[in-house]
């Protein structure tokens, strides 16, 4: 459903007033997103000061201890000088403290433990090299258990010459229940400003979208009515806003020019209309003149009284000729009428035929005709069959270079069916398929001569017929036109 939906789709008031509310619940987020940021921030710097305020007090009752005992100061005399005194600073400073020797190994804990229970694990080797590598000979150790933060802290116990004699371990929990129940609560209250923020946005942006597109709307409503094929009435109003007055005065203006446009527009059109008439008679009736200049200079050339076939000859020029005349009379009628092109004027015809004669007016000796029966009769007028092949063959001859040597050029007829196929091909120098779905609009020509007409004109004349043409080329090797038309014998 919102597959194909843009946002340019929504009016300018539903836009302002849904930027509003974003802005709202955004700046909402935001300051959501920063808080809970901020009270996790200073949630572990409590834990890790507390952490290292512990230490340091922790650190000073154990020199204490340390400074005021009888015992040698040795790391296995440890357990015995913090025999009762561990227990006393773990319940003071409530916290979990335990002492290791150097070695690792747990001398003494604050931690009550019974004889059945496991021996303590000692410390890992890589944290007592991390405590004596670090500067501070310390090193907290970070893990997650139970979803809770545990923090281990390890620092070294030195003796009055300030040599190690044990390794501290206090054992540190966080707890951020505290700052889990003062998050919540700021971020109910959060919610509760922001919701009453939303509803009083919800007004506002309505009132002010609706206050800055209502000047906006009236020019919309007039844009909608403008039309070239009317009065166009200018708009009379006085906007609270200069960008809304420049508009006004735009439009104002544009509606003057709109009435004088239309005024040239309307002359424009119909000069256009005579020069398209007059372009599509002079193409109409080019097309047979070259025909039958041709078949004058073919029978000048090959005139020869002595012919026992001349009688047979003068008669298929005569006729040609006579179908090239009616052709140029049909056109010259339509345009004294003013009328489009020549109606369609279907007789019963063998179309074999028609093409066969309409062939004989080239004299070009590349030119090949074939057919695949004698007879395939229809329904259709002669004039503009003879149009449709007169027009591809001068076309496919065009086509072909004058210095090119080997030329040819086919033209062939069958019957598939119940369609008449004609085909006219060439091995000229092709069209380009960028062409392709131009080659068939008025005024579009590949040629360095001609109008472009003669393909826009016959794909009408075929399409009148129900009928198709299509093409196939390759650039440098040629054209195929296909034509197909339906066989009536009604």
């Amino acid at each position: 459903m919102f597959k194909n939906f843009k946002i340019s789709m929504l009016s300018l008031r539903i836009r302002i007033f849904l930027s509003m509310i974003v802005m709202i619940i955004v700046a909402s987020a935001l300051l959501a997103s920063i808080s809970i940021f901020q009270f996790k921030n200073k949630a572990i710097q409590y834990h890790q000061e507390r952490l290292e305020y512990k230490e340091g007090a922790i650190k000073e009752n154990i020199n204490y201890v340390l400074s005021n005992t009888t015992y040698p100061l040795t790391s296995n005399n440890l357990a015995l000088i913090f025999k009762d005194k561990i227990h006393e600073l773990s319940d003071i400073h409530n916290l979990e403290i335990n002492i290791y020797s150097l070695d690792g190994y747990l001398l003494k804990s604050s931690k009550s433990r019974f004889s059945i229970d496991a021996a303590a694990p000692p410390i890992p080797q890589y944290i007592i090299k991390l405590v004596q590598s670090s500067i501070e000979k310390r090193y907290v150790d970070i893990k997650n258990i139970d979803g809770k933060k545990n923090r281990s802290l390890y620092s070294l116990i030195k003796d009055d010459k300030f040599k190690p004699v044990g390794i501290l371990n206090l054992p540190y929990v966080e707890d951020n229940s505290y700052y889990q129940t003062e998050l919540q609560n700021f971020l109910i209250g959060l919610a509760q400003v922001y919701s009453f923020m939303l509803l009083v946005s919800f007004a506002v942006a309505y009132f002010l979208s609706s206050y800055i597109t209502k000047s906006l709307k009236t020019i919309s409503d007039k844009l909608g009515e403008t039309s070239l094929n009317q009065k166009n009435e200018k708009i009379v109003l006085e906007a609270s806003s200069k960008e809304i007055n420049l508009l006004i005065r735009a439009y104002n203006a544009m509606v003057d020019e709109l009435e004088a446009s239309a005024l040239k527009l309307a002359q424009s059109e119909r000069e256009e209309a005579w020069q398209e008439m007059a372009k599509q008679v002079a193409h109409e009736i080019k097309n047979p003149l070259t025909p039958m200049r041709l078949t004058v200079q073919s029978f000048q050339r090959k005139f020869d009284a002595n012919d026992p076939n001349l009688k047979q000859k003068i008669n298929d020029y005569s006729e040609t000729l006579i179908q090239q005349i009616d052709t140029m009379s049909s056109v010259a009628s339509a345009f004294s009428n003013f009328a489009s092109m020549p109606a369609q004027q279907n007789e019963t015809l063998n179309v074999v035929e028609v093409v066969e004669l309409t062939m004989d007016i080239f004299n070009e000796e590349y030119i090949h005709f074939e057919a695949e029966g004698a007879a395939i009769i229809s329904k259709i007028d002669r004039t503009q069959l003879i149009r449709i092949i007169t027009n591809l063959v001068k076309n496919a001859i065009q086509a072909v270079p004058e210095s090119q040597e080997n030329k040819a050029i086919a033209v062939s007829i069958k019957k598939q069916s119940n369609t008449v196929l004609i085909t006219v091909s060439d091995n000229g120098i092709g069209i380009a398929k960028e062409d392709f779905n131009r080659i068939f609009e008025p005024k579009f020509t590949t040629k360095s001569s001609g109008m472009g007409l003669g393909l826009g004109i016959i794909k009408n004349i075929i399409e009148n017929y129900k009928g198709t043409i299509t093409l196939e080329s390759q650039k440098g090797k040629g054209t195929t036109f296909t034509v197909s038309l339906p066989i009536q014998n009604n």
